[in-house]
């Protein structure tokens, strides 16, 4: 029989997609995301998202993505509560920014990385989604392999695509640093 041991350590990170509109408040938006998560440790380029439209009608055209993560090692068994998180912050910040509606600024999506996986929260089911709790589901959306990250059928284009596999290999670097006890696990 196997014997049950605590999960891998984890970095949880925020992936953004920020509206044009928002990119002058991304200062704001840092101070709610460390008084929710804690200190920030790394952050990402801003990259132009061309990648789909499915957010054009509520958010607008021409949207970034910007990628932060978060000193405090993380649990992954505390995912679907960083995705509420996210959630809530991302409702706060519509309201006080788009007051009329007009549909979110941001939208905030809760991850973590391991030294072998990169794991996405998500609202929404799908085949190869887990369900975990509260409305929250998870998918491994890359893997760490042979040194670089792997994508999967399911992966997001903009993560298939491979432009943020730099950062994932310094928040990779960061978490072997922060827990050096668990870096021969990959």
């Amino acid at each position: 029989m196997g014997e049950a041991r605590a999960a891998p350590a984890a970095k949880l990170f925020i992936a953004m997609l920020i509206a044009q509109d928002g990119r002058d408040k991304i200062d704001e938006l840092d101070r709610m995301l460390i008084d929710a998560f804690g200190p920030i440790d790394q952050v990402s380029p801003i990259w132009p998202f061309e990648f789909t439209d499915y957010y054009a009608d509520e958010m607008g055209a021409e949207l970034s993505r910007r990628i932060v993560s978060f000193e405090t090692p993380f649990d992954p068994a505390d995912l679907a509560k960083a995705k509420l998180t996210a959630n809530a912050l991302e409702e706060t910040f519509a309201r006080r920014h788009r007051p009329t509606g007009r549909g979110r600024i941001v939208n905030l999506d809760a991850g973590y990385l391991t030294l072998g996986q990169i794991v996405l929260a998500t609202t929404k089911s799908y085949s190869h989604r887990i369900y975990l709790h509260d409305g929250i589901w998870a998918e491994v959306t890359l893997r760490f392999h042979k040194g670089g990250y792997e994508k999967w059928p399911w992966t997001y284009p903009d993560y298939a695509e491979g432009r943020y596999n730099s950062f994932w290999l310094e928040m990779r670097d960061k978490l072997k640093q922060q827990t050096p006890e668990r870096s021969s696990d990959l």
